[in-house]
């Protein structure tokens, strides 16, 4: 059996630098470039509600390949196995069904801009304040994650101490989201999704080819069986858990309905079908990459690290040597980048339409509102630089906001289809599920926080849709406010 070492293949920390920098300087480029069309602040927001199904779908599926997608999943594999392996795919059902709900959402929001603007006519100004407070818990959560898988990749790969590496990948960020809005996001979104694509499938190839099944299987089966029972408690109630968290995810969060309202309307419903088709087989690939290990004689002694330093050890061996490093921190950065300059557009969005000019009511002209989009965005980064650099495990970071986001699929889904319901019997699920799915989090285990937060949250609306039920505004006074 063949010895690995990550040494083989990881750059040098100047090597490491200069790659990021390089990226960095080519991302903040074309922001300026793109974000040239930004006339405006719908422009800045929304790309000027034009986004074609290319764009579209290439940057649905982009953020949607998150850090977390391409440094957990080798955890959730490495630990669950099998079950672990599918159950971070079940992520892209998330996107599929909200191909359903985007045609829905541009004929009730022709006009809308974040996902804001349908909490606040749906469910009051109460509703939408506890949407605000969960999106915004979720959003950092979501950002903390990717800081840090940032952090631990530059670690792995470069030997960058992790609080540079960090604060350099959030940095880039930060300039070109700062520069071009949402025409940068997407822009750069087509770009980094080919980059990930193609070498997912590089580095995939080279594990099967340096695999025998049969060996693999046997000595998975010897050393680690675990890995490869069908009836793994944890490993099932992880497949519903994280179905249910990336439902969550999608359906409420401002990234996907603000991409919703900036693709041309009939365009919306095929570009999320296409980015979850698309989407779906990457975390089993990466999975596939971290069972490997073990069969190819990989020593893992951090788990945060199972992704790189299997993908390193793979590509050393191929005879790539500094490329191999080279290739997977290209791959693994543009991979957070996708996401982490969405997050931070849909952020600032929320925080200047509904928290400054809804809650507050401090209206922003066209003249002040990039400063404030340059105060807001530079903000966000900061916090989470804030919250990242105690380096807290990935898995942490994540799934405390599992119960939270899973509270909202149902109100949702009500706010969408039904035309009428009991608005307090839904607040008051979306308050229940959020507070016992955190204490399920804490007491029974991470894999258990959204299905609860889900499950309660679902009782509760489905009552209220029988219980005193009250009609929903119709479309033409959701079109009329909206506007």
């Amino acid at each position: 059996m063949p010895e690995f070492f990550l040494a083989q293949s990881s750059v040098s920390p100047a090597t490491g630098w200069i790659i990021v920098l390089v990226l960095g300087v080519l991302w903040v480029a074309l922001g300026i470039f793109w974000g040239r069309k930004a006339k405006d602040s719908e422009g800045f927001m929304l790309a000027g509600r034009n986004v074609g199904l290319s764009l579209g779908s290439a940057t649905a599926m982009a953020t949607w390949v998150t850090s977390n997608t391409t440094m957990l999943a080798p955890v959730f594999a490495l630990t669950l196995g099998i079950w672990g392996m599918l159950a971070y795919s079940t992520a892209s059902f998330g996107l599929l069904l909200f191909a359903l709900f985007a045609g829905r959402i541009r004929t009730l929001l022709p006009k809308g801009v974040t996902a804001g603007d349908f909490f606040r006519l749906r469910y009051g100004r109460f509703g939408w304040s506890l949407f605000l407070i969960i999106t915004m818990l979720y959003s950092l959560s979501w950002l903390v994650s990717m800081a840090i898988a940032g952090g631990d990749l530059l670690l792995a790969l470069a030997g960058i101490p992790y609080l540079q590496g960090m604060s350099l990948i959030l940095i880039v960020c930060v300039l070109y989201t700062l520069f071009g809005g949402l025409y940068a996001v997407i822009g750069t979104d087509f770009l980094q999704s080919v980059i990930i694509l193609l070498g997912i499938v590089l580095i995939g190839g080279l594990v099967v080819s340096q695999l025998e099944f049969s060996e693999a299987y046997e000595h998975i089966q010897t050393y680690q069986p675990s890995l490869l029972k069908i009836a793994m408690p944890a490993a099932l109630l992880a497949v519903f858990n994280n179905m249910l968290f990336g439902f969550g995810e999608v359906f409420h969060n401002n990234v996907w309905w603000s991409r919703a309202f900036a693709m041309k309307k009939e365009i919306a419903p095929k570009a999320f079908a296409l980015a979850g088709i698309l989407w779906f087989p990457i975390p089993i690939a990466a999975g596939f990459i971290a069972l490997a290990a073990g069969p190819l004689g990989i020593n893992i002694t951090e788990a945060n690290q199972t992704g790189p330093t299997v993908a390193a050890a793979v590509l050393g061996n191929a005879g790539l040597g500094a490329f191999a490093g080279v290739l997977i921190l290209v791959v693994l950065f543009c991979s957070m980048a996708s996401s982490i300059d969405s997050l931070l557009a849909a952020t600032s969005d929320l925080l200047i339409r509904d928290v400054n000019e809804g809650l507050f009511k401090h209206k922003v002209d066209e003249k002040r509102f990039r400063k404030l989009a340059a105060i807001v965005i530079l903000s966000v980064g900061a916090l989470t630089w804030l919250l990242a650099a105690p380096h807290w495990p990935i898995i942490n970071a994540l799934f405390i906001s599992g119960p939270l986001v899973g509270s909202l699929i149902w109100p949702v889904i009500a706010g969408l289809f039904w035309k009428r319901v009991n608005r307090g019997f839904v607040i008051a699920g979306i308050l229940a599920g959020s507070a016992l799915g955190v204490w399920a989090y804490f007491t029974l285990g991470w894999f258990t926080a959204s299905l609860v937060g889900a499950g309660v949250s679902m009782v509760a609306t489905l009552l209220g849709r029988f219980i005193s039920p009250g009609p929903f505004p119709d479309s033409t006074e959701l079109t009329s406010e909206s506007s």
